[in-house]
């Protein structure tokens, strides 16, 4: 039997919602709050890993990029328009249908295919993100095996996920789920998510080098999402391959 990463019942719970993926006041909500820190914390990371000039026009233009669980492509279509060559995957062929559909609206070349990461075969990548979908899938070790198989050398890495601890349950799971209803009740599995130290332990089996962990903490009073050094609930982790 064949080893896979997907969740059926994950897939087709993000399935049923994909319609809403670029609506910023539907399911999706948190993420379009969570997206712009997210973004430049990649982008300021993947610029100076590789001495990119972001004052300059299509400063990835020389940059190939996979989104591995790219949903609607929230995160393909920033990059595309920086100039990398993006490809966006995903388990779930309604969020690509919709990712594609939207990338026609707005005009940018990005190739998105219903595959998962142990079904790209014969190519690799300088950048590679895992942004908040490692707490979603099966076999936690082979995922991270299947998408660090496809990193380039001297690539970088992004995984992003939750951390386990009372803490994370108290706020990812009672709070956002049952109380301010930010995601519906049974979006994330506590069991499932992913300490940091066991998230280095898993990746560096693999041959890649930790870099840094960020935290990233939610502002109630601000209604905004920023960087910190406290990794206790969401958490940001890069990796390189030298």
């Amino acid at each position: 039997m064949n080893k896979k990463t997907a969740n059926e019942q994950e897939v087709k719970k993000f399935s049923d919602m994909a319609s809403e993926w670029w609506d910023p006041n539907g399911k999706f909500s948190p993420l379009h709050k969570f997206n712009p820190v997210r973004q430049e914390y990649l982008i300021d990371r993947i610029s100076s890993h590789f001495s990119l000039n972001l004052d300059k026009n299509f400063s990835f233009s020389n940059l190939t990029l996979l989104d591995i669980g790219c949903g609607g492509g929230l995160l393909c279509e920033p990059f595309a328009r920086l100039g990398a060559q993006v490809t966006g995957i995903d388990a779930s062929k309604n969020n690509i249908e919709v990712a594609k559909v939207h990338a026609q609206k707005t005009n940018l070349q990005i190739q998105y295919l219903n595959k998962l990461p142990e079904e790209i075969k014969n190519k690799k990548f300088d950048v590679i993100l895992c942004m908040e979908v490692i707490e979603h899938v099966d076999n936690v070790n082979f995922f991270i095996e299947s998408c660090s198989k496809l990193l380039n050398k001297n690539g970088i890495i992004f995984f992003a996920t939750i951390n386990r601890n009372p803490k994370s349950y108290l706020f990812a799971i009672v709070g956002a789920e049952y109380v301010l209803r930010w995601l519906p009740i049974g979006t994330h599995d506590w069991k499932k998510f992913v300490k940091p130290q066991e998230m280095i332990n898993y990746v560096s089996t693999q041959q890649l080098i930790h870099q840094e962990t960020k935290g990233v903490t939610f502002n109630p009073i601000l209604n905004k999402w920023s960087l910190s050094n406290d990794p206790s609930v969401n958490y940001m982790t890069c990796f390189t391959k030298s």
